[in-house]
């Protein structure tokens, strides 16, 4: 059975308020999908629209084939991780999960394997409300791993975590795409998703904005340009010019390069004996692609600092 997690047409109105706009993206098996978009874009409602928490005014959304509601064990097709802090305080934290396994017919066994994934068996029997951010966001990941499900999904799981919390949030989810399961991650740490991520649905005002490949997206984002440290900066721009490049200066010993490739600049350089010490081809960040392509899309804006008046 093909576990992919399907969004069509997906529309959605509060009062006056567009949430989703014919939102359709889908998340595939075996790889991990990040889910991106400024505030208001409509990633929290889509989520909640494939957990059955709100209706859809139009559109579906499918886990393996089919509405959430209508699995026979919810949690063994599809793990989610939406709000870190939806947990009874009082409840250890080994009895918050156990509560959530007997109530979906699982085995308590289940509960002890996944805090042991989770790495909280030092804290299991403390209480939940006394867990740090980045403690109940292993303990939400416990709880959405219970039915060791087909699918996962989660918004913002590195949120409150340490450098070495997100180092493991990250491989973790890595080896679960591995294991062949379809993994969807909201966040707004553009830096760990781009070393997470295979695949990227980016979206903006209730519709999908970009539907790629990390490596794509990138590489889109990144274009041509070539940066050239020279000592002789103007004999290298003149060489370069004649042959076909467009030439910016960005520092006193640095060159931007476009129209040429960097084997094809090193070939030029070297054949008119201009000294160079780098040659390198720019690779654009995720974010700097994700603030490209969201540049219109973004309901609230700050003036930039500096400009602000009184």
């Amino acid at each position: 059975m093909d576990w992919a997690l399907e969004v069509a047409g997906l529309r959605k109105h509060f009062g006056s308020t567009t949430a989703l706009d014919g939102m359709t993206f889908t998340v595939q098996p075996g790889q991990v999908t990040g889910f991106v978009g400024p505030n208001g874009a409509g990633k929290s409602t889509t989520m909640r629209v494939i957990l059955g928490l709100d209706a859809p005014d139009a559109g579906q959304a499918l886990v393996g084939g089919q509405p959430y509601a209508s699995l026979d064990c919810p949690m063994r097709a599809l793990g989610s991780l939406l709000d870190a802090g939806a947990l009874q305080p009082s409840r250890s934290g080994r009895n918050h999960l156990l509560w959530l396994a007997l109530s979906q017919g699982l085995p308590a066994s289940r509960v002890d394997e996944v805090l042991g994934q989770a790495g909280l068996e030092s804290v299991a029997r403390r209480k939940a409300g006394g867990y740090s951010l980045g403690m109940r966001q292993r303990l939400g990941l416990a709880a959405a791993m219970l039915g060791d499900p087909h699918a996962l999904m989660l918004d913002e799981p590195f949120n409150g975590l340490d450098p070495e919390g997100i180092v493991w949030m990250r491989e973790f989810l890595r080896s679960l795409a591995r294991q062949g399961r379809a993994i969807l991650v909201s966040s707004h740490l553009m830096s760990e998703l781009e070393d997470t991520a295979d695949h990227l649905v980016v979206v903006g005002r209730g519709k999908v904005v970009a539907d790629t490949s990390m490596a794509e997206l990138i590489r889109a984002a990144s274009g041509d340009r070539v940066l050239l440290r020279t000592t002789s900066p103007a004999a290298a721009a003149g060489a370069l010019e004649r042959a076909g490049g467009q030439i910016a200066a960005v520092a006193a010993d640095g060159l931007e390069v476009t129209g040429l490739a960097a084997a094809e600049i090193v070939m030029v350089l070297s054949r008119m004996e201009v000294p160079f010490s780098e040659v390198s081809a720019h690779r654009a960040s995720l974010e700097q692609a994700y603030l490209e392509l969201t540049r219109d899309q973004v309901e609230y804006r700050a003036e930039p600092a500096g400009e602000v008046t009184a």
